[in-house]
């Protein structure tokens, strides 16, 4: 009878390894949004070795930049509309070159 209060109490508390790991999502968010905001306005043009970075404009939503428009490479797919979280507004890509 004993060993079967254990147990249940056992099930009912998470440890507090299990705790902490339920903390870690919400900490690694936080970390994530020290940034600032960039909506695609527009698609330029591919780049990069094998075509898989994209070159972008786009308009800062936050920070002192903030209505800026500026040109960004993206890794990845990406569409007008999409909101980018940016490091930095200072850097600006340089412009693909025409062959």
């Amino acid at each position: 009878m004993a060993d079967e209060k254990k147990q249940a109490k056992k099930k009912d508390l998470p440890s507090q390894k299990e705790q902490t790991r339920q903390n870690q999502p919400a900490q690694v968010e936080q970390q994530v949004l020290n940034g600032y905001r960039g909506e695609v306005i527009e698609l330029i043009g591919k780049t990069g070795t094998c075509g898989e970075v994209r070159q972008v404009m786009c308009r800062i939503l936050d920070g002192r930049d903030k209505g800026r428009v500026i040109r960004r490479n993206v890794k990845g797919q990406v569409k007008v509309g999409d909101i980018l979280l940016l490091v930095d507004t200072e850097r600006e890509a340089k412009q693909i070159k025409s062959k």
